[in-house]
């Protein structure tokens, strides 16, 4: 049995994406739980056809993953140390071979133990508007809040950390946190959503003043130019 066309895909390179959401003052991460082995956790991913771009590619595995098209999406990091492959995950499969049988063939548990190439997309999503989806190997998929993310495969928890402090970097630099908002929000939201990206509290006032600083009135309205909901946009900005 095989539950993919390996041969459609190209070798020993990979797309895992950190996919952030923001509910209930928490920041969040999109993980799945791996249908066999021993409570393994994983990152959403994925393999990239040999007739498709890297972007496209990803693009693809998130509207997947999320039942979600425009989404904020960006590359982080490329993952490719020598030793980083799927022989721990597959470690039980291969001792018990009627296990094998039922989930993979010979081959293709040959290609998913090789040594693979990850590429890193972090995404922004309104995670009001996102219909999480199991990949063809997961048991479950959910949010987690990534203050309580548990043990992830291989280097996901350092492909998270890292995508957090990329988002941090950028949060500013780029104006991107508000992705992960509703289409309508007030100062207060954002300050609490800056609170949780960052981990720290922020003064009400100095964070407000911050904010205006930045210029991100000017910015969101040149963004928002044309867009039907730029007027209850900024007014409730200012409230």
């Amino acid at each position: 049995m095989s539950l993919f066309k390996r041969q459609d895909y190209i070798d020993q390179l990979s797309i895992d994406c950190v996919i952030f959401g923001y509910k209930e003052k928490e920041l969040k991460v999109l993980v799945s739980k791996i249908a066999f082995g021993k409570n393994q956790w994983t990152l959403p991913g994925g393999f990239i056809q040999k007739a498709e771009g890297i972007d496209d590619a990803a693009k693809r595995i998130l509207k997947e993953r999320t039942k979600v098209t425009d989404i904020y999406l960006e590359q982080f990091h490329v993952f490719g140390q020598s030793t980083r492959s799927n022989n721990q995950l597959f470690e039980e499969l291969k001792e018990q071979p009627d296990s094998i049988n039922e989930s993979f063939n010979s081959e293709d548990l040959q290609w998913l133990t090789q040594r693979f190439i990850s590429i890193g997309f972090y995404a922004l999503v309104d995670i009001n508007k996102v219909e999480p989806q199991k990949g063809e190997f997961d048991e479950i998929v959910k949010w987690v809040d990534i203050k309580e993310l548990p043990s992830l495969i291989m280097d996901h928890n350092d492909m998270v950390a890292i995508a957090l402090e990329v988002l941090r970097q950028n949060l500013d630099r780029k104006l991107i946190g508000f992705n992960l908002l509703p289409e309508t929000f007030t100062m207060k939201e954002i300050k609490e959503l800056y609170e949780a990206v960052y981990d720290k509290p922020f003064a009400r006032n100095n964070f407000q003043k911050k904010i205006l600083d930045l210029g991100v009135l000017e910015r969101l309205e040149k963004k928002f130019t044309g867009a039907a909901n730029k007027a209850p946009f900024l007014y409730r900005f200012l409230r």
